[in-house]
């Protein structure tokens, strides 16, 4: 698996705000990704250097738009600790616009 595949996008909410002023940085992942792939795609694209790598699955939730019900996508989600110093300046932009 290409390293650009595993790492799909940053998770933004709140609680993934106050990780990152910590040093966690939350993505979304490639369901079959696993953590030493996860590490490896994060130093090879953001060029930092990481502690831990943190897995869960987010099950899917059931949704309903009038008479049609369905459920969300069930995905794959990673916290990634970064060595003190270092940081991911995605989540450096998202700060500075609020």
């Amino acid at each position: 698996m290409d390293m650009s595949q595993v790492i799909i996008r940053p998770v933004v909410s709140e609680k993934s705000f106050v990780l990152a002023e910590a040093g966690k940085y939350t993505f979304r992942v490639h369901d079959k990704a696993h953590k030493t792939q996860i590490r490896q795609a994060v130093e090879e694209l953001f060029d930092v250097k990481v502690t831990g790598v943190r897995t869960s699955s987010v099950k899917s939730k059931p949704k309903r738009r009038g008479a049609h019900s369905g459920r969300t996508r069930s995905w794959k989600k990673a916290i990634v600790q970064v060595r003190e110093g270092d940081t991911i300046p995605i989540f450096q932009a998202f700060e500075a616009s609020e």
